[in-house]
């Protein structure tokens, strides 16, 4: 990251916060990422002037979405546009060149161009949905894509932004598809991972892109730059990357008990990833504490903490949020008394001895609720080894049943460990579509890291690993096209036109799903 064009930009956003001039504000934001033009429209910032400088025929009635719209935003700037022209003077150096001795008047018929605008709403926060709809009812009355900045009565923005096609039947028209956003920006505090892809959404750096992928620096260069930067694909396979990283340095450092009926290093780190990365989800809802995964207070929470050579952390805070908390009814939750009586209850906490706080952590424990569900479920059994039975997990109080295992400390808060690495990215509790995303890792991630992993067990192929278990992990693109063609040939077999036309009566429910 660029620490002073990060500076930059969290500036731009404090002062989106705090000022009421939209308008002036929203331009210093993209200023702030590279983008600039004289090129406007002096408008009074209404939201009916906007309605009505964009008019529909007369005979079209208002929508239930333009309704929503009205009700939802306060106003609505028209920042600037950006030309194929000052596209090519930033790439030379030389903006100043791009402009004529007079003004140039904003070219509502140019399609190859960018239009920057500016939404003030009413609402505290709003939901992907309504941000696409806002997005679509925006640009569908533009001939050109609108790159939407939306401010929320909180302060917080949102950068929106929707890819456009070409009409597959009228080669005049396009279609409005996919909406990406840039979420609710905290502009008080914005989230690292936010500040990353602004940085990577700067001019230079798309500019920088175009050049490396042989695109031409103008507005379709541009398009196909923004494009690259929002694509959830390339996100994913980025943490993927990084996650893998991880998780081979996991399994040559971390211990675990070798024997017959023992999982592999590889399957117990999968184990661990695939845990943390479903709490990392459910945190985002508020339903785990933050400062569990705070190195400043898990150092005040246990006993003699060290990063580098202590393995305490897996233990008493992992461990207990694993099985003792979030597989555990909050009622039952309670210490266990280290002996024979409570030795195989899984549901009570243990290590207490490692704990300098004990009731303070177990006090953010209890902002967890219980999860009803076996990811969480202690592998261990209750029979004692002597009697057959056999340790997975290992939790357990006795320490000569648990001297082969051991994670350390340093593989979660090193400047390269799992939690720094989760924190860098943005995650999202609502699962992408087609139709709308965020620019964030949703909970299809799960799916994705927990094949690819498992596809590691076998280093002699990767695919029968997969077969064996029976892994498989359908992408949504594919699932999407299954179910539309479905819906498609159950419409075809169940309405069929009277006048028996049924190749145009296919063509038309295709235009209809599409």
């Amino acid at each position: 990251m660029n620490n002073e064009l990060a500076s930059e930009i969290k500036a731009a956003l404090q002062a989106l916060r705090t000022t009421d001039n939209l308008a002036e504000s929203g331009r210093a934001l993209f200023d702030s990422l590279g983008y600039s033009s004289d090129i406007t429209l002096d408008t009074t910032g209404s939201v009916e002037g906007f309605f009505a400088a964009v008019k529909q025929p007369s005979d079209a009635p208002q929508t239930k979405a333009e309704q929503e719209f009205r009700q939802a935003a306060k106003a609505i700037h028209v920042l600037f546009q950006l030309t194929s022209k000052e596209i090519a003077a930033s790439a030379t150096g030389q903006q100043g060149l791009a402009f004529d001795a007079a003004p140039a008047e904003f070219a509502t018929q140019d399609i190859s161009s960018f239009v920057f605008m500016a939404v003030e709403l009413n609402e505290a926060s709003c939901s992907r949905t309504r941000y696409a709809s806002f997005t679509r009812e925006v640009n569908k009355r533009l001939r050109m894509p609108v790159v939407l900045l939306f401010k929320t009565a909180t302060g917080n923005v949102t950068l929106s932004f929707v890819h456009r096609r070409v009409h597959k039947r009228d080669s005049g028209r396009d279609v409005l598809g996919r909406v990406s956003l840039l979420r609710e920006i905290d502009t008080a505090s914005p989230h690292r991972a936010h500040l990353e892809i602004l940085q990577e959404l700067t001019l230079a750096q798309r500019l920088s892109w175009m050049g490396s992928n042989g695109k031409p620096q103008d507005f379709h260069g541009l398009l196909d730059a923004w494009l690259a930067t929002l694509d959830i694909q390339e996100l994913n396979k980025k943490f993927y990357r990084e996650m893998f990283g991880w998780f081979e340095r996991a399994v040559r450092e971390a211990k675990f008990p070798k024997g017959k009926r023992q999982p592999t290093a590889e399957q117990h780190i999968i184990r661990l990833i695939t845990r943390l990365l479903f709490i990392w989800f459910i945190k985002e809802k508020g339903l785990v504490a933050e400062d569990l995964f705070n190195e400043h207070k898990v150092k005040e929470l246990l006993r003699d903490y060290s990063r580098e050579s202590g393995d305490s952390y897996y233990r008493a805070v992992l461990q207990n949020l694993f099985f003792a908390t979030l597989n555990t009814e909050i009622p039952k939750r309670n210490f266990s008394s280290v002996s024979n009586r409570t030795h195989r209850d899984f549901s009570l906490y243990r290590y207490k001895a490692e704990m300098a706080q004990p009731d303070a952590l177990r006090a953010l424990f209890n902002q967890s609720p219980f999860i009803n569900g076996g990811l969480f479920d202690c592998l261990d059994s209750f029979e004692g080894e002597q009697r057959g039975g056999y340790r997975i997990d290992y939790f357990t109080d006795n320490k000569h049943q648990r001297h082969d295992y051991s994670i350390p400390n340093r593989l979660f808060f090193a400047d390269d460990g799992l939690v720094p690495l989760l924190q860098r990215y943005k995650f999202t509790v609502e699962e992408n579509t087609p139709i709308e995303q965020e620019v964030a890792l949703d909970p299809e991630l799960l799916g994705k890291v927990f094949e690819n992993l498992l596809a590691t067990q076998n280093p002699e192929t990767q695919e029968s690993a997969r077969n064996e278990s029976g892994s498989f992990y359908t992408p949504r693109p594919v699932v999407d096209y299954m179910v539309d063609q479905s819906i498609l040939a159950l419409f075809c077999q169940a309405v069929i036109p009277d006048d028996g036309a049924a190749e145009y009566w296919d063509e038309r429910l295709r235009y209809l799903l599409d």
